[in-house]
């Protein structure tokens, strides 16, 4: 089932042409894709659902989709920002976060950092340090034969996404490389920083994902007020495409707490 959207747009925000979309009515809930992905890509079959109950805001962030890139590094407390602008713009106070991957890793950076901005926050396949992270990431010569990794298939759709959508589409190739210096930079937050979030937390992930089932049991221990999801039989890239298993879970994590 795929729905239109209620408004698309752009905002300018730090040098940004920021390109949104919302859905539905209710409660304001953002939607933050993963590294070389797309509102679509990402969320298209949980969007119908999350419409029903949620004012839901999708964002395509810095270089992905129909926002170009500009001459700023890409990380989280950067992405974060441009989220709080955006809700500026949108006259939104606070909002709940649902992003996976690099965009759950921006929705833990406002919890910690923003946290009046954010209602609560649903990080899926996301990690809070590197150590989090599966050893075949890691290891250059598992990047063909690895069950965790994208499929030539889901390398294909990003490429294709990217040209049909990019103001820049001849870009791909050194974007992509651009993207890869994210992880290796990646610091993560501190036991402290953690343990100051505030909202309620959803912490979802696959259990072949990029980030290990331990490491998720670790962000449980430290982030209060969290609850965890594990989606059996899921990678990294299918995780947002479990829609019978996610929604549920959602809709039972958002009844749990009223206005969210």
């Amino acid at each position: 089932m795929s729905i239109t959207p209620s408004t698309t747009g752009y905002a300018d925000v730090n040098g940004l042409h920021l390109y949104y979309e919302t859905y539905g009515s209710g409660a304001p809930l953002v939607l933050l894709h993963g590294g070389m992905l797309t509102i679509d890509l990402n969320f298209a079959s949980l969007i119908p659902t999350l419409a029903q109950t949620h004012t839901v805001i999708g964002v395509e962030m810095q270089g992905h989709g129909r926002t170009a890139n500009i001459d700023r590094e890409i990380t989280y407390a950067n992405l974060a920002t441009d989220i709080v602008a955006l809700l500026d713009y949108l006259g939104i106070e606070r909002a709940a976060v649902l992003g996976h991957s690099m965009g759950g890793g921006v929705a833990l950076e406002l919890a910690v950092n923003h946290p009046d901005r954010v209602s609560a926050i649903v990080p899926i396949s996301a990690s809070v340090s590197k150590d989090g992270m599966h050893p075949d990431l890691l290891d250059p010569s598992t990047f063909e034969t690895s069950s965790i990794m994208p499929t030539a298939q889901d390398f294909a759709d990003f490429k294709g996404a990217y040209e049909r959508l990019s103001p820049h589409p001849e870009q791909f190739d050194a974007f992509l490389m651009s993207l890869s210096g994210m992880d290796s930079d990646f610091a993560g937050w501190t036991d402290e920083q953690l343990a100051g979030i505030s909202c309620p937390v959803l912490i979802v992930q696959g259990d072949n994902d990029f980030t290990t089932v331990a490491h998720a049991g670790v962000m449980l221990a430290k982030i209060p007020n969290s609850t965890l999801a594990v989606i059996p039989a899921t990678t990294h890239m299918q995780v947002t495409r479990r829609d019978t298993i996610l929604l549920p879970v959602l809709e039972q994590f958002f009844a749990a707490h009223p206005g969210v």
